[in-house]
């Protein structure tokens, strides 16, 4: 039987649309949401519930300040082995800020 494609370490390259996720959204409250819509695209797209966010990206988003978050963000999504014992999850998702941002590639996949 084939291993399944949720459970193999892979790492893809996304560009997140946060100008239509953050529609109708209250000033002081675009960054925190958009953090929060990050991890739920990054936990979509990769299949895991725990989804960790780099510090450059964190600091990418509210470079602006809490209402001018930036309208698109391209991003670095890795699906990892956890090696906590303790932990549920087999998998994790780490998201870091992608080094080109004009690109407009759609997905890539750089890591099989």
């Amino acid at each position: 039987m084939a291993k399944d494609k949720r459970q193999e370490v892979c790492t893809r390259e996304y560009t997140i649309n946060l100008g239509k996720r953050l529609h109708d959204v209250t000033f002081k409250k675009r960054a925190p949401r958009a953090i929060k819509e990050i991890k739920k695209f990054a936990a979509k797209q990769m299949g895991t519930k725990d989804v960790r966010v780099d510090v450059k990206l964190n600091k990418a988003v509210w470079s602006q300040g809490i209402k001018n978050v930036p309208k698109r963000l391209r991003v670095v999504i890795q699906r990892k082995r956890n090696e906590d014992d303790e932990d549920s999850e087999e998998m994790f998702s780490f998201v870091t800020l992608a080094e080109d941002q004009n690109t407009k590639k759609g997905v890539v996949v750089l890591e099989a």
